[in-house]
């Protein structure tokens, strides 16, 4: 009864009962059997039956109003214990059950896949078993015994006894035993008592040989590494014994130099003296520092050296045994400090960077302040050559940063001291000293000089003053005082810059000079206009000076042409002038495209009047000469084609020189400097600058431009500002009086 009750619960059972009733099954190893198909699921006399069968319920039916749902309570399945989510299958029998019969009232047939999987799992599980054993699972390795003779051999140095191989030589398939009385081996029965402890003592020796052996072997490698090892130390040892002869070497030779009182005369001496010991020591420079020890040397020597030494005079001064001593004295112009390590097993010295080196510092010390003094104070910007022979013969062997310094700093600020002094339009005037052109004194110092001192891209530099100063010239140059000859240098070195400055502040006021000055009288012609202009042609493309010719010579030309021919002209006569105009222009601008078209434009004319004849008068067209309108800009004009005149000339009068140029004029006049500063004023925004008599651009007085009139600022209130003439008060101030 307790068995039959256990397979059929009751109808409804306490949810903690239940699984108190699973868990003790689980425990004791049992498993609930599942419900059968025509089981009943409840007494049919309980209180569940009567509820469901009043609520329309028949038993054996399903759930639901079409009896869709299950028949039985849903079976539980229990898991193995500590087992996980598909370690087993979980569907029940009931399960199944419950889906074939859903699949019947649905009309459908469920395939039942189970079994047969279960079949195919089973036949594989075969089939692997019966692979396994053909294929031959890993079998466990086979000890193999050594022989004492073979652990002997094997085992460099290692001697087994004989009564020892005997006991352990136990080979074949019977058992040898070591009898004590006999020393003989004698064959027993494997299960005796005897036999069995012999076999044990045989196993425990053979045991103990094999350790011994092993650790014979490892001894006997460790002692082949010491020896090893004691072989590199003594290569490293052998190889420091050899660095510290070397040291004592390089001291005692340090200390001859030291003591040799005839090295101070003369830079000969101790410069071969020093090449002496840099030769048998070069292996030894840099990890002893030697190059510190040579300008210990040499530094009391070069202090005395540089100390009367006339720079501009003489430049090369002992810079030939500097030269000499480069490697030993600055290997790569840098200062390392020492330190120690190993490496591949030996002791070296290494040297980690640092500031600068006992020779830059020497050279900042000693050499740089001397030559200082001579460019501030001795020095000469109209001649270059003084300086540049010293930075020729110097380069090489100073360090980069005091090369900078030179070129940089002083040399440049010199120049541009000099470039803000001059001024092109007084340099005929008497009085203060006039430097000699510029590109005489500041085209030597373009090799040595950075890009953004001789370039024009980043609107600051040598050059940008140059050209603004010439921009000025050109307005104001009056064309009767001839071509301005410091331009010309400048041409190549300006390029483009040169062509645009030309074209955009000279040709208009050659074109207006031809146009106002220049008349064509053949009974008398004065040809001074024209030749004013054309003496400029070497500064200017020759298209440029053609194009000009095509607009403001030729039709005056051929207007007095048409005159002479419709006036019963003397052909002979017409066609001499004709060839004597030819000659005044050069051969280079008479073979231009638009030159050579305007020319047979004339002649055309002159054949067209002799076929008129007497008709010529009335008849004789006037001329016309086609010219395609000019561009804008007067840079466009020098890229058009040689036939079509298209070079750009402005109508305009001529540039006035502005406020700024007079006041410039006037204060090269007075020996005043006129300082651009890089401020504004902070109301106006106009540029501020100062108006000084000192050469440093020190002092002076701070003014700006408004108008035609200069405002200076006051010296005891610096937010208030005054207006100035350009006399004596501003000189006076100027000079800081």
């Amino acid at each position: 009864m307790d068995g039959h009750r256990r397979r059929r619960p009751p109808a409804f059972v306490p949810a903690k009962r239940q699984r108190d009733e699973e868990d003790q099954d689980s425990t004791m190893g049992r498993r609930r059997p599942p419900l059968a198909q025509n089981e009943p699921t409840m007494a049919p006399n309980s209180f569940a039956a009567r509820m469901m069968a009043k609520m329309g319920h028949k038993p054996g039916e399903g759930l639901g109003v079409s009896g869709q749902g299950i028949t039985n309570p849903i079976d539980v399945k229990l898991r193995p214990q500590g087992a996980g989510l598909g370690a087993v299958k979980e569907k029940t029998e009931q399960a199944k059950r419950e889906e074939r019969r859903a699949a019947r009232l649905r009309g459908e047939t469920l395939e039942e896949s189970s079994e047969e999987e279960r079949k195919a799992r089973k036949q594989k599980s075969k089939g692997g078993r019966a692979n396994s054993k053909q294929n031959g699972a890993p079998k466990r390795p086979k000890l193999k015994y050594r022989t004492a003779t073979e652990i002997e051999e094997e085992t460099v140095g290692l001697v087994v006894p004989s009564a020892l191989k005997s006991l352990i030589d136990i080979t074949g398939k019977e058992t040898k035993l070591l009898a004590s009385s006999e020393l003989s081996t004698v064959s027993t029965d494997a299960n005796t008592t005897l036999q069995t402890e012999a076999h044990k003592i045989a196993e425990r020796a053979r045991r103990d040989l094999e350790a011994f052996a092993e650790e014979w072997s490892s001894l006997a490698d460790e002692l082949s590494y010491l020896d090893i090892q004691g072989e590199e130390l003594d290569t490293a040892a052998q190889q420091e014994w050899e660095s510290l002869r070397r040291l004592q070497e390089l001291v005692e030779a340090v200390r001859q130099l030291k003591a040799d009182n005839s090295l101070n005369d003369g830079w000969e001496d101790i410069t071969t003296a020093l090449e002496t010991v840099a030769l048998e020591f070069r292996e030894e420079a840099e990890a002893y520092a030697l190059s510190e020890v040579a300008v210990a040397a040499i530094h009391p020597l070069f202090r005395s050296s540089i100390s009367d030494w006339h720079v501009l005079d003489d430049p090369k001064h002992t810079s030939p045994y500097i030269h000499r001593l480069r490697m030993l004295l600055a290997p790569d112009l840098g200062s390392t400090s020492l330190t120690t390590g190993t490496e591949n097993g030996a002791h070296v010295y290494r040297r980690k960077p640092k500031s600068t080196s006992a020779y830059e510092t020497m050279m900042y010390n000693v050499w740089l302040p001397k030559v200082r003094s001579a460019i501030i104070n001795e020095w000469d910007v109209d001649q270059p050559t003084q300086l540049t022979s010293l930075v020729d013969a110097w380069k090489d062997v100073l360090p980069e940063f005091i090369l900078t310094k030179v070129l940089d700093q002083l040399v440049v600020q010199k120049l541009t001291t000099s470039l803000a002094e001059w001024n092109p339009r007084s340099r005929s005037k008497k009085g203060a000293h006039q430097h000699r052109p510029p590109h005489v004194w500041l085209f030597p110092w373009f090799p040595y000089l950075d890009s953004h001192h001789t370039g024009l891209s980043d609107g600051s530099g040598l050059l940008v003053e140059i050209k603004r100063k010439f921009k000025a010239l050109l307005n104001a140059w009056d064309l009767s005082r001839g071509v301005i000859e410091e331009l010309k240098p400048w041409k190549e070195v300006l390029g483009q810059d040169f062509d645009s400055m030309m074209i955009r502040h000279l040709l208009p006021r050659l074109a207006d000079a031809l146009k106002s000055g220049l008349s064509i009288n053949p009974a008398d012609q004065d040809l001074d206009p024209l030749r004013r202009v054309l003496a400029w042609k070497d500064l200017f493309p020759a298209k440029v000076m053609g194009q000009l010719l095509v607009m403001e010579f030729f039709p005056k030309w051929l207007a007095i042409l048409h005159v002479w021919l419709t006036s019963e002209p003397n052909f002979e006569e017409v066609g001499q002038w004709f060839t004597w105009w030819k000659g005044q222009i050069p051969t280079e601008i008479n073979q231009l495209g638009s030159v050579v078209e305007a020319w047979e434009r004339g002649l055309a004319m002159m054949n067209h009047a002799i076929d008129l004849g007497e008709r010529a008068g009335t008849d004789l067209p006037a001329p016309v000469l086609h010219i395609e309108h000019p561009s804008s800009n007067p840079e466009d004009g020098a890229s058009t084609q040689q036939n079509t005149p298209t070079i750009a000339v402005r109508r305009q009068p001529p540039e006035e020189a502005s406020f700024r140029d007079v006041v410039e004029e006037w204060c090269s006049e007075e020996n005043l400097l006129l300082i651009p500063l890089r401020e504004a004023h902070s109301q106006t925004g106009h540029p501020l600058f100062r108006i000084t008599a000192s050469a440093n651009g020190k002092g002076g007085v701070l003014v700006y431009l408004k108008g035609d009139v200069i405002w200076a600022q006051e010296k005891t209130a610096k937010d208030v500002w005054q207006p100035i003439g350009l006399g004596q008060s501003l000189v006076e101030r100027a000079e800081g009086r």
